[in-house]
């Protein structure tokens, strides 16, 4: 087994054995991929200044998020078709994630259903919600979310349009795939997850097909996710959406502090700080550097996540060092899942936790909770200091 000690050794291997249909797909940002890519670099201009001759002993990066304790502040972000990354993909992440010691969020538009994953784990996960016009699905949608004991919803405000993605037109990536001779041509060469899909049952929408309205197999899916997503939603709606669930509410997509403080006044319980991995609005800032002055603008009202271009544990640390209550991270994860199971999903989370320990014990902290903006050099214009 090759030696892994970062993301990118992961990710590495996922790009082997993964359909190019499905890495694409993960691997991916709008239209030119500006944000994409600067999502990710744009940490490079954050350094970290070394503390030495300070106790190292007994360091802990356990706190909590949404009152949940956790092993480090770092949640599972939703991801959509997840199951064909690899076979039950959902499941083996929650399970990894459960272990560890971290939340899991379940996308709606994933392959296992939010049953599945409750059935195959001990512990609440958190279970992700679009904005939809179908009020009935979305009631019966988080009514199931309540019997299998979801401990918080979060609902994702940024795809009332979807941005264009040009790999996944090429690719004919669409909920649900769609097969091409090349396509088809480059899974046959994928031994090991085509015997995967061979042995599960989950390969279509299980959150969606024989529960939404006229979506009785994979092939009516189509139709549906070209009308059901809500392109009138306002901050009412989204209030709406929130007395139907009752419970605890995350929003993520906000990248804007004036967004940020009207999710406040609606009572969210946090919000991310997100621009969706780059795949929705291309040219706007990236999530990092937008941190700072939605932190500022809320960061006293509520908890405040981050995520968007996490590819190691220093990645996450900045994040914190700037004030976010935790990370959400996505990629990362997936690569660990499509390279290695649920092995992969505890590697990249064992690679990430390493990272940012070992970065915190070295700019003189042992208690995650207790970071700050003081470990870092920030350049003067890093929050994007643009006329509007």
């Amino acid at each position: 087994m090759a030696v892994i000690t970062c993301i990118d050794d992961l990710k590495k291997i996922y790009h082997r054995r993964v359909p190019k249909m499905f890495y694409d797909y993960c691997e991916t940002g709008s239209w030119s991929e500006q944000t994409f890519q600067e999502n990710t670099s744009d940490f490079n201009d954050l350094y970290f200044r070394q503390r030495v001759a300070i106790d190292m002993t007994n360091r802990t990066t356990a706190t909590k998020m949404l009152g949940q304790d956790v092993s480090m502040p770092v949640a599972l972000a939703p991801v959509g078709l997840t199951g064909m990354q690899h076979a039950d993909g959902e499941i083996h992440a929650a399970r990894a994630a459960e272990k560890f010691g971290v939340p899991f969020t379940l996308s709606t538009l994933s392959i296992c259903s939010i049953e599945d994953v409750a059935a195959a784990t001990t512990k609440p996960f958190w279970f992700q919600v679009y904005t939809l016009t179908d009020d009935d699905f979305m009631q019966r949608l988080m009514d199931r979310a309540r019997k299998a004991n979801c401990s918080a919803i979060v609902i994702t405000l940024d795809l009332q349009v979807q941005g264009q993605r040009h790999k996944d037109l090429k690719n004919g990536l669409s909920a649900p795939p769609k097969l091409t001779v090349r396509s088809i041509a480059d899974m046959m060469t994928k031994v090991r997850w085509g015997l995967g899909m061979l042995q599960t049952k989950r390969r279509t929408f299980g959150n969606v097909v024989g529960h939404a309205k006229g979506v009785t197999n994979p092939s009516s899916l189509s139709s549906w996710t070209a009308e059901a997503f809500d392109h009138a939603l306002d901050w009412n709606r989204v209030k709406e959406l929130m007395d139907m669930w009752g419970g605890k509410v995350v929003l993520k997509g906000i990248m804007d502090p004036e967004d940020a403080r009207r999710a406040a006044e609606l009572g969210a319980d946090a919000i991310v700080v997100s621009n969706h991995g780059g795949r929705q609005l291309d040219g706007t800032l990236s999530s990092i550097r937008m941190l700072p002055a939605i932190l500022d603008e809320v960061g006293d009202k509520m908890e405040v996540y981050f995520d968007s271009g996490i590819r190691s544990g220093q990645d996450i640390l900045k994040a914190l060092a700037l004030g976010a209550n935790g990370v959400m991270i996505g990629r990362s994860w997936v690569y660990g899942l499509g390279a290695m199971g649920e092995a992969g999903v505890t590697k990249a989370l064992e690679v990430l936790h390493k990272e940012m320990d070992t970065t915190m014990a070295l700019c003189g902290h042992r208690d995650i909770n207790e970071v700050d903006r003081k470990i870092l050099h920030i350049p003067k214009n890093f929050a994007g200091d643009f006329e509007s």
